[in-house]
């Protein structure tokens, strides 16, 4: 092909079918997203084994993108059930599909997902290793790690977040300042609990550079995955959190030196007074890196409600410089999440990434709340159905269940309704409110 990888192609000035279609998508010059790419601040996650995927661009300067994580668990084992997360998911519009299963036949779920799926697909392979080999956490070795995440990207995952920040400096950094929820990341807890078990380096780390060896050979984008990531409110922008994102920032600069793609992963848990001032850091650390947020989740208190908090943080998180949301459902902290948990973790995130958009002046997205206002003031219902963000389902349901009397009302206002009697007024109409 004359090339390794997206950014490769980019910085060699050659269009890929991939980069087409997304700056077809985006409507963005070829040129102007060929220079983002090479940058390294817009990747395109496609690997070359996925050969059914629609391509997504992710970076700052395109349109917000979500991911939905899904997969099996020891105690939710139906591969038919995750698979009709899945393709609910992608016909939702769900962007990235994030194969977090950690049980069962998960290579034949990883198969099946990249051969039927066109959503760009990723993975955490430190849980997959711990499946597969089926063996105590401390008997598990460095190249076996390196293995698996090989075999991942044979399979044709688009993109794989992998826990390397949390080497033995910062995990040092971690022990000596007390965090009030330690850490709450599952691949970073493995990783940091095999580091403490074996008294070695993180493999992810110390051998990074086969890691992106393998990344170019495939065109692997790699997400840097945030061990440390804050877990609670009281641990937002704490010492390890920035330590490590230090770490991820020089990891960035090696990926792109062997033109390797990356996004940086972000906070979990952090006030809104925070999340402004975090994409900023971020952005200048890793060089404006696409930022791949996990939330962020504004309070700790709303277990059952977590895409609300979540939504809320996505939204300024992205308007500030996050490009890549990861969806949160209402089962968060709780459960395996069911279809329709993984249907409002779905909407609340693309409601926080279109709200972004809005925010960033996204002609695309003015234009569809442009459209959808002048549905209202029309009382065009159908049109408004059409264009809601869900496709009507929610609010073709509210109003089939409260049929108004009038159909140019509905049973809040009736025939008090504003907008019924500005229409009537201006058309030269009478306001027949009381008849």
């Amino acid at each position: 092909m004359g090339y390794t990888t997206q950014m490769d192609a980019a910085r060699q000035g050659i269009v890929t079918n991939e980069l087409k279609k997304v700056a077809q998508e985006e409507k963005i010059g070829e040129k102007d997203l060929m220079e983002l790419v090479a940058k390294g601040q817009v990747a395109i996650p496609a690997n070359k084994n996925h050969h059914c995927l629609k391509p997504s661009g992710i970076g700052s300067a395109l349109k917000t993108k979500i991911n939905v994580n899904l997969g099996t668990s020891r105690d939710c084992l139906d591969l038919d059930v995750e698979m009709q997360k899945v393709m609910s998911a992608v016909e939702m519009g769900a962007e990235a599909i994030m194969d977090l299963s950690s049980f069962g036949d998960t290579q034949t779920f990883r198969r099946k997902l990249v051969a039927e799926c066109p959503a760009v697909i990723g993975t955490v392979p430190i849980y997959d290793a711990v499946v597969y080999y089926n063996k105590a956490l401390k008997k598990i070795t460095a190249r076996e790690w390196i293995d698996v995440f090989k075999m991942h990207a044979e399979d044709g995952v688009d993109f794989m977040t992998i826990h390397c920040g949390i080497n033995k400096n910062t995990a040092e950094r971690f022990r000596a300042c007390k965090r009030h929820t330690n850490l709450v990341s599952r691949g970073g807890s493995i990783i940091f609990a095999w580091m403490m078990l074996t008294g070695n380096e993180n493999p992810f780390f110390e051998y990074y550079d086969e890691i992106l060896d393998i990344c170019r050979e495939y065109d692997v984008t790699l997400s840097l995955g945030d061990a440390c990531r804050p877990g609670s409110i009281e641990d937002a922008g704490d010492v390890s959190q920035i330590e490590e994102l230090v770490t991820l920032g020089e990891l960035t600069m090696r990926a792109w030196e062997k033109d390797v793609q990356v996004m940086i992963e972000g906070p979990g848990h952090m006030p809104l007074n925070q999340i402004k001032a975090n994409m900023e850091i971020e952005k200048t650390v890793c060089k404006g890196a696409p930022f791949y947020v996990l939330g962020p989740l504004v309070t700790d208190v709303a277990p059952g409600y977590d895409h609300i908090t979540s939504a809320i943080g996505g939204a300024i998180a992205a308007t500030y410089g996050a490009s890549f949301l990861c969806y949160v459902t209402p089962a968060e902290h709780l459960r395996l999440p069911t279809v329709e948990d993984v249907r409002e973790g779905i909407i609340a995130a693309k409601i926080a990434a279109h709200a972004a958009d809005l925010a960033k002046g996204n002609k695309d997205a003015w234009a569809w709340d442009y459209a959808m206002s002048d549905a209202r003031r029309s009382l065009d219902w159908e049109r408004q159905f059409d264009l809601a963000i869900d496709g009507g389902l929610r609010a073709r349901q509210y109003r089939s269940e409260s049929t108004p009397e009038h159909e140019d009302t509905c049973t809040m206002c009736g025939k008090m309704c504003a907008v019924r009697n500005i229409n009537k007024i201006l058309r030269g109409e009478d306001v027949d409110i009381m008849d």
